[in-house]
């Protein structure tokens, strides 16, 4: 069993991009050095309870009350409530409910939260969890074992179309004959199942139609939802029985603003505190302005990707999947689109992850000619490429920055693409039901968590059905090999294994790691952020 934690680990940002040593000279190091440089201005306006915090917003002591306003991009769609796929339904999560563990953001240690200890059987069938005893709905219902059991159960239906499914369904069995313990029986062993314990909000059976509704969201988290408008507004109230203890903040209003430049006008005219939508160069402006705060949050790492539909006659060919991902210019998209925030990659996985290997990840590094010589191969054994749609949410600034270069970058090799911006919640829908035409943008998650989510879990990789309809019997092997196995029992060559199958089958090129970042006013203290990608107010003050 685990030795318990602080009941509420902090989630600070960290100040600077951590990667390790010995990396290959010329461009990339060049690169990190402007990172490094870049992001060093950043350091001043982020560290905690600092002199200079002090000097920019006075007191540094925490203060009680008021209303946190906070800048959102798109909107909740309660049918898609856990499906991490926007910055309002991440802070709805965040705010509204709680998870049976916490994962530190520098870490994939499990930490107690409803959960308090927990024990796992030899052969990795069975979790034992010690739950809390002195924990409430919203609603005053006391939360019991019954409810985890609900929790899980709700994940696994389809009807969610949640992305850790397969992982909640591989639970098969649940005593619940102790209202503050639950032991939870496995289909077989699961290396991921902290992450779903994590991930898993804790959700109120007796509310969950009005759930489905958008009429209510009742969790046990430090905040309690108040109002939806939809396009315009959420509100969340304090909750005074939060067992915790109760959060500084009055409450949260949550005002949707699709154009990111209002964003960042309404934060200037202090009708904002904190924005979430952004672009990176508005962030980097913001951080050199001393009016102003920015969080950069390592360690919630999501990468940014052009996804392929395989079926599509001109992709169905790999050598053209692999002319696209040599022919992309990630160095460029990391230093005009993410201003150095972000690592160039051809795997998914950042340098702390088990599955990370150096060498693998350079294997679609920018080479114009060989990804010439690939189309015109293809080209040669009868393969036509037509103009391919590119597909994108309009509401980013960053997705349409990258489209440009990806556009200029194929054209170069002989690709043309046009470019199809959408709204997010169109191309999200064409992301679960896997209908998109040709090539699409986007940003996916999970690299940061155990290696075998990504593979069994996530739209873009789900190796029974993913967003490419990409099936190969090699790559379901080794995906489901690497989960069915106890937690931090996979050997380094099934993760090898696996990188292999995931460039032999170039259905997702990666473009790089990104981090993501936030902006405040001086005035906004101690925000956090769970290694979900959700906004943390648990410790959040406002001074004057």
């Amino acid at each position: 069993m685990p030795t318990p934690a602080p009941a509420h680990p902090r989630r600070r940002p960290d100040r600077l991009l951590s990667r390790r040593a010995g990396r290959r000279p010329g461009r990339r190091a060049r690169r990190l050095l402007t990172t490094v440089l870049a992001l060093a201005t950043l350091l001043a306006a982020t560290a905690c309870s600092s002199a200079v915090d002090e000097l920019k917003a006075g007191s540094g002591e925490r203060q009680e009350g008021g209303t946190l306003r906070v800048g959102a991009l798109n909107d909740i769609i309660p049918a898609r409530i856990f499906t991490n796929s926007g910055d309002a339904i991440n802070l709805l999560i965040g705010s509204v409910y709680d998870s049976l563990v916490d994962y530190p953001l520098d870490e994939l240690e499990p930490q107690p939260s409803l959960a308090t200890s927990w024990e796992q059987s030899a052969d990795g069938t069975r979790l034992t969890l010690q739950l809390r005893d002195d924990v409430t709905f919203h609603s005053g219902r006391p939360f019991t074992s019954k409810d985890v059991e609900f929790s899980i159960k709700t994940w696994a239906d389809p009807v969610w179309t949640v992305q850790l499914q397969r992982t909640a369904a591989a639970i098969t069995g649940f005593d619940t004959s102790d209202e503050h313990a639950i032991t939870l029986t496995f289909a077989h062993p699961l290396s991921n199942v902290f992450d779903l314990l994590d991930m898993l909000p804790i959700i109120d059976s007796e509310s969950i139609d009005q759930l489905r509704e958008g009429k209510a969201f009742v969790g046990t988290g430090p905040f309690e939802f108040a109002s939806w408008s939809p396009g315009a507004k959420i509100s969340f109230t304090r909750n005074d029985d939060y067992w915790r203890g109760r959060p500084a903040l009055d409450g949260i209003d949550v005002s949707i603003i699709p154009d990111p430049q209002a964003q960042v006008s309404q934060l200037r005219a202090h009708q904002l505190d904190l924005i979430l939508g952004a672009s990176y160069r508005d962030f980097e402006s913001l951080g050199e302005d001393g009016a102003f705060r920015v969080n950069q949050w390592n360690g919630s790492e999501g990468q940014v990707y052009v996804g392929t539909n395989v079926t599509n006659p001109a992709l169905s060919d790999v050598r053209v999947r692999q002319a696209i991902a040599h022919a992309l210019d990630r160095e460029r998209v990391v230093d005009e689109v993410y201003r150095g925030a972000a690592i160039p990659i051809s795997l998914p996985w950042p340098d702390y992850s088990p599955a990370y290997d150096e060498d693998a990840n350079a294997t679609y590094d920018f080479d114009l000619d060989q990804a010439k010589a690939l189309v015109e191969e293809a080209k040669a054994d009868g393969v036509t490429i037509p103009k391919l749609p590119l597909t994108y949410p309009s509401e980013n600034p960053a997705y349409g920055a990258i489209a440009q270069i990806v556009q200029a970058d194929l054209a170069k090799v002989g690709i043309e693409v046009e470019l199809d911006p959408q709204e997010q919640a169109q191309v999200i829908q064409q992301l679960i039901g896997a209908k998109f035409e040709g090539l699409w943008i986007l940003n996916h998650a999970y690299a940061h968590y155990t290696p075998s989510t990504l593979a069994v879990s996530a739209y873009p990789f789900n190796a029974d059905h993913n967003a490419s309809l990409y099936v190969d019997a090699d790559y379901k092997a080794i995906a489901d090999k690497v989960w069915n196995q106890k937690p931090g029992d996979v050997a380094p060559a099934d993760y090898a294994a696996l990188n292999e199958a995931l460039l032999k089958g170039s259905f997702l090129l990666e473009i790089a790691i990104t981090l993501p970042q936030d902006a405040s006013s001086t005035q906004v203290h101690d925000i956090g952020q769970t290694k979900r990608g959700e906004p943390l107010f648990y410790d959040t003050y406002l001074t004057k």
